[in-house]
């Protein structure tokens, strides 16, 4: 019989998935496995679950939030052979479950986690460190881990909202990067704000990473925010983000590997949870990393869903 690893965050979100566990399990059985479920203790315990114990299962599955997924892909990266991860989201915002088209319906997502269509996609190198979908550091990115998780349960993506309020203030801090590409372009600037992306929504919005997103092509969408000179040129800023115009303030790119220098510690974030505090960064792209299970529908190679292009090798 097939054997199934179940690894969830009962916390996340508003800890709904407490309701919904002997149903989630039994989904698991009557698609014909043997499950093995694991309620997670503590930070970094499910990458720990699924590092030492993940190579003896047909499939893994994770139920929590972005950190949590970020939590089970680590553990997923220091397996010798690649096993399939499916994903319940039931965090708060749940950013790449909409690039993998998972529903917010639990059971949906159960039974899309062992019946989906199979999906590579890359994954983040971040100096020793991975992440699934986006690094970033500046305005409001420290709002996703500092928010108290009593806070989140009891109010969802509202309290994410409320936090950045509190912080608007602090909007205008910048940061001196010196930047290296790939291809030997140096950017060097003051940057309010900047994430390297892999999806097509960021803290729940959709469209602000960026257009023809694939998730499997080795490269990510960079974007850079410069220091504005006054309220005017941020105003324009955040309007382009959000109609993807151009803007003399804002870099955007696509890129596998960059180098981040900075004079000061500067914090960052991957997939909503601390980063670390560093002077020199270094981002990769590993493309193609992790077979996912998604709901995506795959049934022409270049499908293209909501005007976001995802190229999905299966055969790799």
């Amino acid at each position: 019989m097939k054997k199934l690893l179940f690894v969830y965050n009962a916390r996340s979100g508003k800890a709904r998935i407490k309701r919904y566990l002997s149903d989630i399990i039994n989904i698991f059985i009557q698609s014909g496995y043997y499950v093995e479920s694991y309620q997670t203790q503590s930070v970094c315990d499910a990458k720990k679950q699924i590092a030492g114990r993940g190579q003896h299962f047909d499939l893994i599955v994770v139920a929590g939030g972005d950190g949590t997924l970020n939590e089970g892909i680590s553990g997923m990266m220091h397996l010798g052979r690649r096993i399939p991860i499916g994903y319940i989201p039931s965090g708060s915002t749940n950013d790449f479950a909409t690039s993998l088209k998972l529903p917010k319906d639990m059971l949906q997502a159960a039974k899309l986690a062992v019946d989906g269509n199979p999906a590579y996609v890359d994954i983040g190198g971040f100096n020793r460190s991975n992440f699934v979908y986006i690094a970033a550091f500046g305005a409001f990115t420290d709002v996703s881990y500092s928010t108290p998780q009593d806070l989140k349960n009891l109010l969802g993506h509202s309290a994410y909202i409320i936090e950045a309020l509190k912080q608007f203030g602090n909007i205008m801090t910048s940061y001196h990067f010196r930047i290296e590409r790939e291809n030997g372009q140096i950017i060097e600037d003051d940057f309010i704000y900047g994430m390297v992306t892999n999806s097509v929504s960021a803290g729940g919005f959709k469209g602000i990473t960026g257009r023809n997103i694939i998730l499997d092509d080795g490269l990510f969408e960079v974007t850079l925010l410069k220091k504005p000179k006054n309220p005017l040129e941020l105003q324009d800023m955040i309007s382009s983000i959000i109609t993807q115009k151009k803007c003399k303030n804002i870099i955007s790119f696509k890129a596998s590997k960059l180098k981040f220098y900075s004079e000061e510690k500067v914090k960052w974030v991957l997939d909503g949870e601390y980063g670390g505090c560093l002077k020199k960064v270094i981002i990769r792209n590993y493309k193609c990393a992790v077979k996912v299970m998604t709901g995506l529908d795959i049934s022409r190679k270049d499908k293209v869903i909501d005007k976001v292009k995802m190229t999905l090798n299966l055969d790799k």
